[in-house]
């Protein structure tokens, strides 16, 4: 039997584990067997989101419309194989759900990886359904698993947010991010701190000492003092919790010098999402990191994004160790309590979340 692990759509907080027997592979199809994966809070956001117009949902069905499999980043070795091009004992990193395996069917098979070519996973951003085998993997480096769990697609994110604010009209001076303690929000601030914009993080209370100690933001505001922010300079907001009174207070403290406001995400799942009235400042853009990525490499010479991201990636592993320490999570009762601790923002910032099974 494998295990799968199941979460109600309507209530993040209430899961389970089911039992299944082992499919058999078809012709062209791949067995991986998941060695380990991050959960953040990130995952939550792929949860919030899990039904239209963001389907992350879709890309592992559960085949009950009430509980949904969560999308995770981590590390699987193919245990079977009856695909060209993949074989048994290679090792791949991706995009699974969190459960002890999962059929592939690859297509576009190359040195690099390979796309999964399962149906349902057809129409559904391409950047979540490529497997990068990592013997030759370049953002691969041996000794970082934890790491690149942790911060690499986390790290894309911030990576794109920084490109898009930077290449704007007018470029901000500074920048307020909310969730500051996040670690999207970390990889977010470190690249805009080395482009010389100013960073201003926002967080609950208990999270002050740890943001300020990462020496990325140059001022440090709790939720309930951010009313009082005034800005001097042109200033773009980047959003992770997802709250639109927040998203006022910041617009009105800000005025005219408000030139951007980015949605990335929603680390409070549960606040209402119905924009605010009468909002001043400029309208919230919905920042979707595949479509942007999608954009910008068609405006490169071919692999020349990848070549950029990937050089800035690598470097950033070791930087990564400085904020925050992989905590290994085994077992799938530790599995399942980490998901609600991560649901109840009960992780503390320093750690990251390391699960096996």
């Amino acid at each position: 039997m494998t295990q799968q692990h199941l979460i109600s759509k309507s209530d993040l907080r209430a899961t389970q584990w089911r039992s299944v027997e082992p499919q058999p592979l078809s012709d062209g199809d791949v067995r991986l067997e998941v060695d380990a994966f991050a959960l953040t809070a990130n995952n939550v956001t792929y949860a919030a989101f899990g039904g239209p117009p963001m389907h992350y949902w879709n890309f592992f069905p559960s085949g009950a419309d009430d509980q949904g499999r969560v999308p995770v980043w981590g590390f699987a070795t193919v245990a079977d194989s009856k695909a060209d091009g993949v074989e048994v004992g290679q090792r791949v990193y991706g995009y699974f759900p969190i459960s002890e395996d999962l059929i592939v069917s690859p297509m576009k098979t190359s040195p690099r990886g390979f796309f999964d070519g399962a149906a349902h996973r057809q129409g559904l951003a391409p950047i979540y359904n490529f497997y990068s085998l990592i013997a030759t993997d370049p953002a691969y480096v041996d000794g970082t698993e934890a790491e690149q769990m942790l911060f690499r697609p986390l790290y894309m994110t911030g990576w794109m947010i920084c490109d898009s604010l930077m290449h704007g009209d007018p470029a901000p001076e500074a920048a307020i991010i909310s969730s500051a303690s996040s670690k999207t929000a970390i990889a977010t601030a470190h690249g805009l701190h080395r482009r010389g914009v100013k960073t201003v993080g926002v967080t609950s209370p208990r999270n002050v000492d740890f943001v300020n100690k990462t020496g990325l933001y140059s001022t440090v505001l709790t939720y309930d003092n951010v009313a009082s922010y005034r800005a001097e300079e042109k200033t773009a907001y980047v959003d992770f919790v997802g709250r639109p009174e927040l998203t006022k207070t910041i617009h009105q403290a800000c005025g005219a010098h408000l030139i951007r406001s980015l949605v990335i995400g929603a680390t409070d799942w549960e606040d209402d999402r119905v924009p605010v009235q009468d909002l001043p400042g400029p309208t919230p853009e919905f920042f979707f990191v595949p479509d942007y990525a999608a954009n910008r490499a068609k405006q490169l010479p071919a692999g020349e994004l990848d070549k950029m991201t990937g050089k800035d990636l690598v470097a950033f592993y070791p930087i990564s160790r400085s904020f925050v320490t992989p905590t290994d999570v085994t077992g799938r009762d530790a599995i399942a309590q980490a998901w609600r601790d991560t649901v109840d923002a009960k992780v503390p910032a320093d750690q990251g979340l390391i699960c096996r099974f």
